[in-house]
């Protein structure tokens, strides 16, 4: 299985050499792996019980993509986003380079960092013509969204986990990982202020995209889709249901008011559902589809508790323990990846709100950034701006790394110091955890 896992993983690697599509490798290897799986395991009937749960918790990722792109969509066919591209009036390369990566980060704090980057990445398109400089900027959206999401208990798959299950309380949390996940960001910000794409030829009004016209009703449109996607983890808070359901809300109540408000306007069609169904990026959700089941069949195999003990016998010092786990999302999927670390450790070992329990949450949610399908987000990127893998290995890599070791440098530091935001600061309205 891991040899199928690393010719699959190969093949998406070398998409642009093979010409083979992604989508379709990732769909086969994750056929392959469970084919593999179904044969090794004890029972045909195990195998089928461990695809069963594996796919439930796939297909929650997939519906909330697919519900958070559809109505992305909807907003940018009413030209909803003009009300904040309007507002992005810095033409200075430099300059957009920090609001993108700042505006990005507070926004994946609030909603997730995969919503985040669907949308930033809309922005994007109507503020840079397709160029080299707006790849660069969608890498920074990569890197602001999982440093973001990293420290509140709902802005990452993998810090709500942590938070549901115990592991991490909502205040200590933002109040210990705030300055670390900032520190994340800033270092590739510095650093990729100086590269000869922002210093270089530099773009001015000139070469932004042409303004449309916001459509009709736009403004009400915006509204209600924005609020859907902030809606969602008040939703989850408020019923327990996970948070696709919250999404799909979101999207019903916007697609019933597109109806309304287009009701007999033959000639506004684009700007209901249906089409916006027909523009997402549908290829991009199989592709996420098959790097998850792919990985859940290597968890289910137990190949990821083999890795997370060997780890623990090999790296007895447990900072580096969670900075490898980081460097390993990079590669593998961070959320079984930490679903094996809360299985190896308990509460006993490291009580709620330990220094490794934080720096999990933190190197989880940020090393993901390091490699283009090391996180949701840069999955997503990689299938709407179309971006290679090796694009983003020569390009961004060296600058998510140095954020992501100076990050850790930095919660070291603060954590040794008795550094910390002042309570009032951290005391924004969520929940407190179980």
């Amino acid at each position: 299985m891991a040899l199928l896992f690393g010719i699959g993983y190969a093949g998406i690697i070398f998409e642009e050499s093979l010409a083979f599509n992604k989508s379709g490798v990732g769909l086969l290897m994750a056929v392959s792996l469970w084919s593999v799986r179904s044969i090794g395991a004890p029972s045909v009937d195990i195998a089928v019980s461990e695809l069963q749960h594996a796919s439930a918790e796939v297909s929650e990722i997939v519906f909330f993509l697919l519900g958070a792109m559809t109505i992305v969509e909807i907003v940018d066919a009413h030209q909803g986003f003009k009300l904040v591209t309007d507002n992005i009036t810095t033409r200075k390369p430099r300059s957009l380079l920090w609001v993108i990566g700042l505006v990005t980060f507070f926004l994946s704090s609030i909603l997730d960092n995969l919503t985040s980057t669907i949308v930033m990445v809309s922005l994007l398109r109507k503020l840079v013509p397709p160029s080299e400089y707006r790849k660069l900027l969608g890498a920074v959206v990569v890197i602001a969204a999982n440093a973001g999401g990293a420290w509140t208990p709902i802005g990452d798959v993998t810090t709500t986990m942590l938070w549901i299950h115990g592991q991490i309380s909502t205040l200590p949390t933002i109040k210990d990982l705030f300055i670390p996940s900032a520190v994340s960001l800033a270092v590739p910000l510095a650093l990729m202020s100086l590269t000869s794409e922002v210093n270089g030829k530099g773009q001015d009004a000139a070469d932004v995209m042409p303004s449309e016209q916001m459509a009709p009703r736009g403004q009400l449109v915006f509204s209600i889709g924005v609020g859907a996607l902030i809606f969602v983890p008040v939703f989850k808070s408020l019923t327990g249901l996970p948070p696709y359901m919250g999404m799909l809300l979101g999207l019903g109540v916007l697609w019933i008011v597109t109806d309304a408000i287009h009701y007999g306007e033959s000639d506004r069609q684009r700007l209901k559902v249906p089409q916006a169904l027909s523009r997402i990026d549908t290829q991009g959700a199989l592709f996420f589809l098959g790097i998850l089941l792919s990985v859940s069949s290597l968890e289910a195999a137990g190949l990821l508790r083999e890795l997370a003990n060997y780890l623990d016998a090999h790296i007895p010092n447990f900072e580096l323990v969670a900075s490898a786990v980081g460097v390993v999302s990079a590669i593998i999927d961070n959320v079984p990846l930490v679903a094996a670390t809360m299985g190896m450790y308990d509460l006993t070992s490291f009580p709620q709100d330990s220094e490794f329990w934080q720096l999990i949450a933190y190197c989880a949610g940020t090393g993901g950034s390091m490699l283009v399908i090391g996180s949701a987000a840069g999955v997503a990127f990689m299938g709407m701006e179309k971006v290679d893998f090796f694009w983003y290995l020569k390009k961004v890599s060296g600058f998510a790394f140095a954020g992501y070791a100076a990050g850790i440098v930095a919660y070291l530091a603060v954590h040794n110091l008795n550094l910390s935001l002042p309570t009032t600061l951290a005391e924004v309205p969520f929940l407190s955890g179980p």
